[in-house]
Parts: C-alpha cells; structure tokens; sequence
C-alpha cells in the first residue's frame, strides 16, 4: 500500500509531502508525485509527529477484561497518537513469567492497533519477596527489556539491587513505583494543609523522594539502569537533577495529570481524581513542568489505568487509585508545554517517542520521520480544541479526570507502520485481517 500525505509541518516546522510504500517512508519533500499512489492524505495545518510510545499503560487483560483489553487499549492508544505502548504486569495473573507477557505481546499483534510490549514483574506476583523469571521473559518471544512491580514498590533494597544487577545481563531496565510502603500506610491524598482540612490521611512527599534516593545510589553501585515511574514531587526533581550530574544511569517520566492537575480538585471528595501518586501541590506541578522542560524528567508517560464505574463511583476512601490517559496525553502537553513555550513539537517528539523506545529499547519504533525509517505517524490538529466527554473512547473505562475540560489539538490520523490505524479522527474498523495477524 502506498500513502501521500500532502502538506504537513514536520515536527512543527516545515511543510512538506510524505510519501510512504510498504510500511517505509520513501519520500520526503514538496510537490510529490502522487499519481499512483492509492491514498493521498490532506494534511494542511497539521503537525506531523513519529508514532508515539508509551513506556506505561495498564491494559488489564488477562483478568481484569471488564475494565480493559489488549484491544480496547490499544486502540484508545491509537486514538491518542501512540504506536506503542509498554503494557504494565499488575494482570491477574501478573505477568511474572514468560507465558503471560507472550499471551499480552501476542494480543497485542493480533489486534493490530499498536504495538503491545509487555513489561515483566519485578518479583514474583509482585509480593517483593522473591524474583520473578527475569531472564526467561526478556528471552521469549515478547522480548521483555523492562521490568517493573508498578502499583507496588520494591521496598526490600537487597531485592532491588539483584534486581538491578540482574537485567544488566540483557540490558534491561527496572521501572521503580517509589512508594515506600510504611510512609504511605491508609494514604490518601498529598499530605498538606488540605489533607487536614480534609480528613484525608496524607500521602508524604518524602515517601516518593526517600525511595528514588536509595535507588539511584543501587543503581551507581551497581552500573544499572533505573527508571523512576510516574514522577510527582519537587524533591524528586531535584533528587534526579542530582543523580544525573553523578552521571547516574537514571530516567525519569512524569504523568500528564501530573502535569495538569493539582490536590486543589480533591476538595470534590470526587473519586476521578483518585490517583497513585496523588496529585500534588501547585508547586509540584509547577517543579515538573520545569523538570520536564530542562531535560531532568526525560518523558511524559500516560499510566493509563482504567477502572469500571462501580470502582469510582462510590466513596472517596473506597475507590481505586488510577486515570485514564492515552486519549488525553497529547493534548495536555500540548497546554501544558507547548502553547506555553516551554517545548516545541520536535521536543515533543523525543520525550513522547524517541526517549521512550530507547529506554523500553524498542528498536523500530520512536524512528526520525526519515526516508527509509518506519511509517509510525501520527497527524495532530494543534488548532483544534476539543470538550472531554467520558462517553467519547476507545476505553472500556471512563475514568478520565478531564470530562468537560476543553483541550487544544486532537489526533486526526495515526499511522503503524504504513497503515491507518485511525484516519479523520476515527478508528478504522475493522482493520484488514493481513494487518491484525502481521
């Protein structure tokens, strides 16, 4: 199949065609021939981006089918722009062994939305007890390069260091959910001023920092790679900063809610905003902006994590922690970051798929919008503003913290490998059965 796509700005600049044959960009340039091509896509006025990755989705199957599917994911990951996306192992059952994360990496193929990569759990069924297969998981067919017990911290340090010295074998990584379990016993908001107010028991700041301190000191101990999930706190910023100028091997990624919003929206009592970390201080928020910006946080990562309605909506203590956001992601960064100066689109390239897959060492994704480079694309209307409604998704879920927010852009068409996963900002359905069993 061969695809034009006339007039975009690249990465945010110049316009240009994009020709695209067999799943490769093949042409980029002005005036393409378009003659024999069996698509030609009109993109004048939109920005033209590679295929985002998401080093952090939860797609719940198996198990958990009710709240979510490899399938219903990955296309609400189409929908948002994304082509890959890095799919957590707190499954029931948890995806600690080479069979489970095969079975997720292998949905995700049939489905044919996205890529699907499996991340490996830590230890086994996330207990922190004992390590998990790590190696015959990063030796099956899924390929397993990050592990992580997200929802759960490794708290064990010895545990953690084998952890780390471990992956070094195949050049993995591990994915820290710094919470440290005995500071955050019954938390339930960010611990301030409003958590008394509230009644709320609070959920310390130094609870996240204590945790990403001890392990980039493992990680340098050892010669590792660590990553620190869903990054939310002033300190934690610092702490990075500091790390990196040791010249830790370390990353970092932080939320778009985390981005957005603040502890202030808790005064509801309204369970959306329920999440794991909790929102923070506007002073956090303004800290990660600027982590984000100076290159300390090297990614934006969306921790989708979609429940089903009887999970939110009930009493705050009650509820399940978690947002979705593979929908949303781009378009908060883009209010966020962009239409405030402090990235451009080409920066928004990198933190949101370039950094990404080579962290998650996905090699043909979060490729340069080059000839002779994969034809992951995704299209963005950055003129276009949009009111959230839950109902409006992909997702099986519709926990999302943004109803009835008006964003700017949105997704007008996303393109794996040379094929329209969505196309005039709606999934293409079905896709060709050559596609869904590639």
């Amino acid at each position: 199949m061969s695809t034009v796509i006339r007039g975009a700005r690249l990465l945010g600049e110049d316009v240009v065609d994009i020709a695209v044959e067999d799943g490769v960009i093949t042409a980029i340039g002005t005036d393409l021939d378009t003659a024999g091509a069996d698509d030609v896509v009109d993109a004048a006025g939109l920005v033209a981006l590679p295929g985002l990755v998401d080093l952090h989705t939860h797609v719940r199957e198996p198990g958990r089918e009710d709240a979510e599917t490899v399938l219903t994911g990955s296309q609400a990951a189409a929908r948002g722009g994304f082509t890959c996306v890095h799919a957590m192992a707190n499954t029931e059952p948890v995806a600690d062994t080479a069979g489970v994360v095969e079975q997720v990496w292998r949905l995700g193929r049939e489905g044919g939305y996205c890529d699907v990569q499996p991340v490996g759990a830590v230890t086994v069924g996330l207990q922190g007890t004992q390590l998990a297969e790590l190696g015959a998981m990063a030796d099956s067919a899924a390929g397993v390069t990050v592990f992580s017990d997200d929802g759960k911290c490794v708290s064990d340090a010895v545990l953690m260091r084998r952890a780390l010295e471990y992956v070094k074998a195949f050049d993995g990584v591990v994915a820290q959910h710094a919470q440290e379990p005995r500071l955050t016993e019954g938390a339930q908001m960010n611990e301030g001023p409003l958590s008394g107010e509230l009644g709320l028991v609070g959920w310390p700041a130094v609870a996240e920092e204590a945790i990403i301190a001890r392990d980039v000191l493992l990680a340098e101990h050892v010669g590792s790679r660590l990553h620190v999930c869903h990054l939310s706190t002033r300190g934690s910023v610092e702490i990075v900063r500091w790390a990196k100028s040791r010249g830790i091997d370390v990353t970092a990624e932080v939320t778009p809610h985390h981005l957005l919003l603040s502890d202030d929206l808790v005064r509801s009592y309204d369970p959306i905003y329920k999440v794991n970390p909790p929102l923070r201080s506007n002073d956090d928020v303004e800290a990660v902006r600027e982590g984000l910006a100076d290159g300390t946080i090297d990614i934006v990562a969306t921790d989708h994590a979609p429940h089903p309605m009887e999970d939110k909506e009930c009493e705050w203590s009650a509820a399940a922690f978690g947002m979705l956001g593979l929908e949303t992601a781009l378009s908060v960064v883009q209010q966020t970051m962009v239409d405030t100066g402090r990235l451009t689109w080409a920066q928004v390239a990198q933190k949101m798929s370039a950094v990404p897959a080579a962290i998650g060492r996905v090699g043909d994704q979060g490729r340069p919008l080059a000839v002779g480079e994969p034809a992951n694309i995704v299209l963005v209307d950055p003129a276009a503003t949009r009111t959230i409604d839950p109902r409006d998704t992909a997702s099986l879920s519709r926990n999302t913290p943004y109803a009835g927010l008006t964003l700017p852009g949105e997704v007008v068409a996303t393109f794996l490998r040379g094929r329209p996963t969505v196309r005039d900002r709606a999934l293409v359905t079905p896709l060709p059965k050559e596609v869904r069993t590639a």
